[in-house]
């Protein structure tokens, strides 16, 4: 069949796109129900008088969950299969929820967080190794950042759902809990294929740093930041003026922008030399930090502007380095590989607070952007470190971006029909010829 026949190219691209709505969908649901829980236990916990210090240990527990679940994950992955690992992990976060409700109590609280963190660790290693094995490098930096938009949009929903009931009744805990469960559904019920486990690759920290340097230590940083973000942003917005329904529309703002501008970059990144993206996001991201030290404190619009500008650049990096990442990679190694990713992730978003609340404690609320400008100035330096070692790659693999929404409308088709020419760019399958796996293209 000839190359310039576009129906088939088409069909197949629909189909492979189709094939993957059962996982997007469950991934909605969860980081709905995830969205709903972090501000529920927060509100819940200043209500029961828990104190500032012991609900700091209780939510820092879910992080150390989520070390424990990336590195764990890989071994049950292999043993059972994507499909009941999900299944598995999304059902304990359902139950964790509700013991919440059945035990107020700030030890109970923190094991809970550490179960929930666990879990979620696992669901991100079960849902990144699943789409990385699904996309070739061609695809897999917009597949990843439609799965960054649907992560933050089910979290930002989920912020919104705190309205629905009393903080101080059970109904929240029972939605959190409904979500969760919910979420098993489409996977359950529906064909969804899964990457092949049968040969896989061991995958430590170090040995993924030789082979993808930028994307493992990028990752590490953007973790950073992230946890700055989401742990110190609503501290920052406080502390600069706003009042209670200011700060939440700056942190809206913040989920917002991530979501908007995942796609367009991811697009941009399977186009031209992803580490350049990177750099310059990076770029865009450190520019406008310094920027907001510029305003004033208790200025709304204009903060929660730089709020929609810093996360339309802060959180759509992690999408981005992991697609870096998994260029450079084999299909064998993406499993392991997602679990060291989301490991250096959590250690960043660990740090993040700690670095974040050193520096507004010397220096006040700016100290919130002089971090964010610090963390992506050093992705800069790193960024154009690769670029120079290694000053052009590979992008026989990349090509025209061609989204296919569920529910296609004319857009989409027309996006289909533009790239129809191209049609050997629009195969979902990992290419053949495999990078050297002890190369090193930062």
């Amino acid at each position: 069949m000839s190359a310039r026949e576009p129906t088939p190219t088409t069909t197949t691209t629909i189909s492979a796109a189709w094939s993957l709505w059962a996982l997007l969908l469950g991934v909605g649901l969860l980081m709905l129900g995830n969205g709903l829980q972090g501000s529920l236990l927060g509100v819940r916990a200043a209500e029961e008088a828990f104190g500032n210090t012991v609900t700091g240990l209780v939510m820092s527990a879910y992080f150390v969950g989520f070390l424990v679940g990336s590195t764990l994950t890989p071994r049950k992955l292999r043993q059972v299969g994507h499909v009941r690992v999900f299944a598995a992990l999304a059902s304990i976060t359902s139950v964790a929820i509700l013991v919440h409700v059945m035990f107020i109590d700030p030890w109970v609280w923190a094991a809970m967080r550490l179960v929930t963190g666990f879990a979620y660790a696992g669901l991100y290693v079960v849902t990144e190794s699943w789409l990385n094995g699904h996309a070739g490098n061609h695809l897999r930096g917009r597949l990843l950042a439609f799965y960054m938009v649907i992560s933050y949009l089910g979290m930002g929903g989920g912020q919104l759902l705190l309205n629905v009931a009393d903080p101080s009744g059970v109904v929240l805990f029972l939605i959190v809990s409904i979500l969760m469960s919910l979420a098993l559904v489409p996977i359950l019920l529906s064909y969804t294929p899964q990457p092949d486990t049968g040969t896989p690759e061991a995958m430590s920290l170090r040995r993924l740093y030789r082979l993808a340097p930028l994307g493992t230590l990028g990752c590490l940083l953007t973790g950073i930041a992230n946890g700055s973000v989401l742990g110190m942003g609503a501290v920052f917005a406080t502390g600069s003026g706003m009042a209670v329904e200011q700060v939440a529309a700056f942190m809206g703002a913040f989920i917002l922008g991530g979501a908007l501008l995942q796609w367009p970059l991811g697009k941009l990144s399977d186009k031209t030399d992803r580490r350049r993206v990177i750099v310059a996001v990076a770029t865009l991201a450190t520019a406008l930090s310094l920027a907001g030290l510029l305003l004033e404190q208790g200025d709304t619009l204009p903060l929660t502007l730089l709020g929609v500008l810093l996360g339309g650049t802060t959180l759509t990096l992690y999408s981005l380095l992991l697609a870096c990442a998994n260029d450079a990679l084999t299909p064998s190694q993406t499993v392991a590989a997602s679990s060291s990713l989301v490991l250096a992730l959590g250690i960043g978003a660990i740090l993040g607070p700690l670095t974040t609340g050193l520096l507004m404690d010397a220096i006040g609320p700016d100290g919130f952007l002089w971090d964010l400008a610090l963390i992506h100035a050093a992705m800069v330096a790193f960024g154009g470190y690769c670029l120079i070692r290694h000053p052009a790659t590979d992008l026989e693999e990349h090509g025209h971006y061609v989204a296919v929404p569920a529910g296609t409308a004319p857009l989409g088709t027309t996006w289909v029909e533009e790239a129809a020419s191209e049609p050997a760019q629009l195969e979902l399958e990992l290419s053949d010829t495999s990078p050297d796996p002890e190369h090193s293209t930062c």
